[in-house]
C-alpha cells in the first residue's frame, strides 16, 4: 500500500476531529517512527509502499479515539531528551521545559556545583532527568506517590544515563526528609474541577487524573504540603520552583509570602500565561 494512499485515508477519517496540519503531523511523526520515512524523502518518493500497513492503521484507529500519539508510540521528547511515557504519567509539555530553562539557567550562572535539588510528584522524570543532565553536579531526588509513573522515571533515568534517587512517597502525608535540599521544584495537580469542561477529550480521557485535578473548594492543596516541606528541609535562601494554574498566581503568592517566601517573581510562559513562580525561603 502506498504510503500517499495511507495518508489520504487518515485525512478522510481524521477530518473534524482533528485540523489537516495536525493530522498530517500526525502522519509524518508515525510514517519516521514505524518506516524511518522523512518527510522529505516521501516527497521525493511519492510511490513508495509499505507492506506491513496494519501498524499504522492500528494507530490510526487509536487516534480515531483521541488516545494522544505519545502514548501510541510509548515516548516523547523534552527538553531535547527522549523520554518513556504511558498512561502512569502525564505527557512532558513545552511550559514545563520553560520551568526547567529557569533553573537550568539561574544555576549555571551561579556556579553552585554542590546543589541538593528534588522534584516533587516526578511523574515521567521529566523534570528531574533534564536537570541532571545539564547540572550534572548536582544531586537529584524524585518523588512520586504511583509505583506505576517511578517505574517509567527509572527507565527515562536509565535511558538517558543520569543518576536520580526516586522516593516512592505521598507528599500530602511527608513532610520531613533527612537530606537538606537548595532547590525543590514541582509541577503538582493543580487544575480544578470546574476547568475540566475547557479540557480536550485526548487529555482528560487518557491522562492520569491523579497528576491533574484537585478540588475546587482546596486548589493549593499540593502547593500547601509542599511549602510546608520545604520550611523543614530547605537549606538556608533555599528556592522553591512551581508550575501553577495560570488563574491563581495572586494566590500563590499570597501563600508564600504567609509562609515566610521572600524574593517572589511570577513568570509568564511563551503563551503569556502566569505559568511559573519561585521564591527564596526567608530564614
Amino acid at each position: 500500500m502506498r504510503l500517499k494512499d495511507i495518508q489520504g485515508v487518515f485525512h478522510k477519517e481524521l477530518h473534524g476531529i482533528n485540523s489537516k496540519e495536525e493530522i498530517d503531523s500526525f502522519f509524518f511523526i508515525l510514517i519516521e517512527a514505524y518506516y524511518a520515512m522523512t518527510r522529505i524523502k516521501l516527497a521525493l518518493e511519492p510511490d513508495y509502499k509499505v507492506e506491513n500497513y496494519n501498524t499504522i492503521l492500528n494507530a490510526l484507529e487509536l487516534l480515531k479515539k483521541q488516545r494522544p500519539l505519545q502514548y501510541i508510540l510509548g515516548n516523547t521528547e523534552f527538553y531535547g531528551l527522549p523520554f518513556k511515557v504511558n498512561e502512569h504519567v502525564l505527557i512532558p509539555r513545552p511550559e514545563t521545559e520553560e520551568l526547567v530553562e529557569w533553573i537550568v539557567k539561574e544555576q549555571s550562572q551561579v556556579n553552585n556545583r554542590n546543589l541538593k535539588i528534588i522534584d516533587i510528584g516526578t511523574g515521567s522524570g521529566c523534570i528531574a532527568i533534564s536537570l541532571a543532565k545539564n547540572l550534572p553536579d548536582a544531586k537529584i531526588y524524585a518523588l512520586d506517590i504511583s509505583e506505576g509513573a517511578l517505574s517509567i522515571a527509572s527507565k527515562n533515568a536509565k535511558l538517558n544515563a543520569v543518576d536520580i534517587e526516586f522516593v516512592k512517597a505521598d507528599i500530602l502525608n511527608y513532610d520531613s526528609h533527612a537530606i537538606e535540599f537548595d532547590i525543590i521544584v514541582s509541577n503538582p495537580p493543580y487544575i480544578r474541577e470546574l476547568e475540566k469542561n475547557m479540557m480536550k477529550p485526548n487529555v482528560l480521557d487518557n491522562e492520569p487524573h491523579l497528576a491533574l485535578f484537585v478540588a475546587d473548594e482546596n486548589p493549593l492543596q499540593f502547593y500547601e504540603a509542599i511549602i510546608k516541606f520545604a520550611i523543614k528541609n530547605l537549606n538556608k535562601n533555599g528556592q522553591v520552583f512551581f508550575e501553577i494554574n495560570e488563574y491563581l498566581g495572586n494566590d500563590m503568592i499570597q501563600l508564600l509570602q504567609k509562609n515566610n517566601f521572600s524574593n517572589i517573581k511570577l513568570k509568564q510562559d511563551i503563551f503569556k500565561k502566569d505559568r511559573m513562580i519561585k521564591a527564596v525561603l526567608s530564614q
